[in-house]
């Protein structure tokens, strides 16, 4: 079975990978059917023939987690489309006190709407 998938080049902790279509039992860096563009996850750079991706999509080929999400993020002329994620990570105490203040306000608001009618 063919896979599209990133084979990885670069230097110790400052990779780059080629997007490639290679046959699933090869092994990471050997020898692509085809060579379909590059990215690099630091900058955020990409170039991909999304033609040829879909291409090979259409004739089989199982593109990888990562690779599928790059060709559905990928503009016409084959850049990335890179939109970076608002929401803050919380630590699981900050979790929970967020949770508990949410609650006390519901709660605060129920009591509020249930003494509103009682008044009119």
């Amino acid at each position: 079975m063919l896979k599209i998938r990133l084979k990885r080049l670069g230097a110790k902790k400052a990779p780059t990978y080629r997007i490639i279509v290679i046959n699933s039992t090869t092994k990471r860096e050997g020898r692509p059917v085809q060579e379909l563009g590059h990215y690099n996850p630091k900058t955020k750079v990409m170039k991909l023939d999304l033609a040829a991706a879909q291409e090979w999509i259409k004739k089989g080929a199982q593109p990888t987690e990562t690779v599928a999400y790059l060709i559905k993020n990928c503009n016409e002329d084959g850049t990335l489309n890179y939109v970076k994620k608002e929401t803050v990570k919380l630590s699981k105490k900050a979790q929970a006190k967020a949770q508990a203040e949410a609650e006390a306000k519901a709660a605060a608001e129920a009591a509020s709407a249930e003494e509103a009618p009682a008044e009119a």
